[in-house]
């Protein structure tokens, strides 16, 4: 196993439960050469490609990524995996995966749960990896045992997908991140559904900012919950932003309109979490803290703590305890 990290959260029959990202890499590869992992939808098994290091075409300089042959593959394979916990903090890890690649949409693996409970049902949406691109797909569940799969909602390249909890306007929200080649910005976007599954009526929500710990491409983190603030109901999101002198993950915070969350009301001056411990500056991908998860206060008012879920270094989970009254402060 290469790292546990980037975990999905919800509360369940009285417990904590983790959808966590589990990475594999081959364990048998000759020094001087690179492997890449892929999921045959065929023999649905995972096969091993091979490479020599310096071999002419090969460029390996990103330990997340080979580009060979023309084409870019990674150096990991990534399945979801159930954890369970009655305090949050000690964690029972399922000895199987909840959720493997089954398609050719996922041959690259799958990452990045976000989960969002609506009534009975808990949705999941993850990044479905594949030489196709980077796309999200949908699952459901009411128990965390079995799950109903729904296909692919956002299209490659898109990921960083976040549901909200409740409909505004007869219809379903979601944060998206697509990712441009040549014009524009990795910016966070907002969508609208009447399903779930279809997604359209796309908005721009925010964008890097020049200068400051988030100014190379943004893209959102745990589903959004309510707040008050100023006296007024309002989304808190908390996003991860990355800037290049030093290439480094943050996270920070959107206060975003009840009804309209695609006018912010305030952002994070500085970050609300940023890499500083060993295991966040150091490691698989260092100076990377990213979440996908947390657990709000246990009401809407402007003080409580937000317990934030996040992967570190691209390897291994961690947690934190945030006071809500200190992130709303911090927004400008």
């Amino acid at each position: 196993m290469l790292g546990a990290f980037n975990p999905g959260v919800a509360r369940n029959n009285g417990e904590v439960v983790l959808l966590v990202r589990v990475a594999e890499a081959p364990v048998h590869v000759a020094d001087g050469a690179v492997a890449a992992p892929t999921y045959d939808v065929r023999s649905g098994e995972v096969f091993v490609r091979r490479w020599r290091r310096d071999a002419p075409g090969v460029d390996a300089s990103d330990p997340r990524m080979i580009v060979a042959d023309g084409q870019s593959w990674l150096t990991s394979i990534s399945h979801l995996r159930l954890a369970r916990s009655g305090d949050g903090i000690h964690f029972d890890i399922d000895a199987a995966a909840a959720l493997s690649p089954r398609s050719e949409y996922e041959a690259f693996g799958i990452e990045d749960a976000r989960i969002t409970r609506i009534d009975d049902t808990y949705w999941v949406n993850y990044t479905a990896v594949s030489p196709h691109g980077i796309a999200t797909a949908l699952a459901s569940t009411r128990d965390f045992t079995t799950f109903e799969r729904h296909g692919l909602i956002f299209p490659p390249n898109n990921r960083d997908v976040a549901i909200f909890p409740e409909r505004m306007a007869g219809r379903w929200v979601a944060l998206h991140r697509p990712m441009p080649s040549g014009l524009g910005t990795t910016a966070i976007w907002l969508a609208w559904s009447p399903d779930l599954i279809a997604w359209g009526d796309h908005r721009l929500v925010a964008e890097p900012r020049a200068g400051m710990w988030d100014d190379v491409k943004i893209g959102g983190g745990a589903v959004p919950f309510r707040v008050r603030a100023d006296g007024r109901d309002a989304w808190l999101a908390v996003y991860h932003g990355v800037t290049g002198s030093p290439h480094r993950y943050a996270l920070g915070a959107l206060l975003l309109d009840a009804n309209d969350p695609s006018r912010v009301l305030g952002r994070s001056r500085e970050p609300i979490l940023e890499p500083d411990a060993p295991y966040e500056k150091s490691g698989f991908f260092a100076e990377v803290v990213f979440t996908c998860g947390l657990l709000p206060p246990n009401d809407d008012a402007t003080d409580g703590t937000v317990r934030l879920y996040y992967g570190a270094a691209d390897g291994v989970t961690a947690v934190a305890d945030l006071s809500l009254a200190e992130i709303l402060a911090g927004l400008e």
